[in-house]
């Protein structure tokens, strides 16, 4: 989710016939960046996405949150939301001290009362920013759980931002972030969480367009994405690495921008869910 100045603009793909039309039936399409696109954007934008990423805490690598007291401009727009509170590296739990775990309860009580103070009922779910890939290393399960029951506790429901994208786990093995995150929550036995996840690589994403694919493909097989709420498709700037394949539909700096002449150089993230406000946040 990392924001970048850009210098180029190129139209993505636009779906005809207005906001969340996609290839399925029961699909909504969304964006999500780290700077508020300001509130003269917010029409333009209304006319192509369902809901907006909402940022509680600053955004990885800000020093500030220019989202802060834009909810109520954005519902008399329409928008839903996608609520979000950033997380921590491994790196940086280590740094925090011993106890990952309190740490995380510190964290999730500081999203529940910038929540709170944003005007987000109870039941509205709040996702953790994991940006770090494959599975959990100790420190950052006992730091995630503990931040997610912490949230689920105080009467919101918890959420994780997290990887969706295969990676190794030993021989003829793969694992998601998302999937370790499903099957630690059950062998622990802890509250459901809410999952939305990034999977960028084409296929099965398909790059920056307004066509999004299907949400249920989200990884490379069914099993990849079980109960995921949300797909982050595109992201800006792409990852070189595993957007090869629909490299012509980012610009040429490599960010995903919306085709609209009212919104030159707004470059996004793009989202699909199952429902046009995932986090209940209106």
């Amino acid at each position: 989710m990392t924001i970048k100045l850009s210098a180029g603009l190129l139209a993505i793909s636009l779906a005809a016939g207005g906001v969340g039309l996609s290839a399925q039936k029961k699909q909504y399409i969304g964006f999500d960046r780290n700077d508020y696109p300001g509130d003269s954007a917010l029409p333009a934008l209304r006319r192509h996405f369902d809901f907006v990423g909402y940022w509680l805490t600053n955004p990885p690598g800000e020093r500030s949150d220019s989202w802060v007291g834009k909810r109520d401009a954005l519902r008399a727009q329409g928008f839903g939301f996608l609520v979000l509170a950033n997380g921590r590296t491994d790196a940086e739990i280590k740094a925090a001290g011993k106890d990952a775990a309190a740490t995380g309860r510190k964290d999730a009580a500081t999203a529940v009362a910038a929540a709170v103070r944003e005007g987000f009922a109870p039941g509205t779910v709040i996702f953790l920013d994991q940006e770090e890939g494959g599975r959990l290393l100790p420190e950052q399960a006992a730091y995630l759980f503990a931040w997610t029951e912490a949230v689920s506790g105080a009467g919101f429901r918890a959420g994780v931002y997290g990887s969706g994208q295969p990676v190794g786990d030993g021989p003829g093995k793969t694992i998601t972030t998302a999937q370790d995150i499903q099957q630690q929550i059950a062998v622990r036995g802890l509250r459901p969480v809410v999952l939305w996840v990034y999977q960028d690589a084409c296929p099965p994403a398909n790059g920056c367009t307004l066509r999004p694919p299907a949400l249920a493909m989200s990884g490379t097989d069914m099993s990849s994405t079980a109960g995921a709420s949300v797909w982050q498709y595109a992201q800006s700037p792409r990852r070189r690495a595993v957007t090869q394949a629909c490299a012509k539909t980012y610009a040429a700096d490599g960010n995903c921008y919306v085709g609209d002449p009212d919104l030159k150089g707004v470059f996004v993230d793009l989202d699909v869910a199952a429902e046009s406000d995932p986090s209940h946040g209106r």
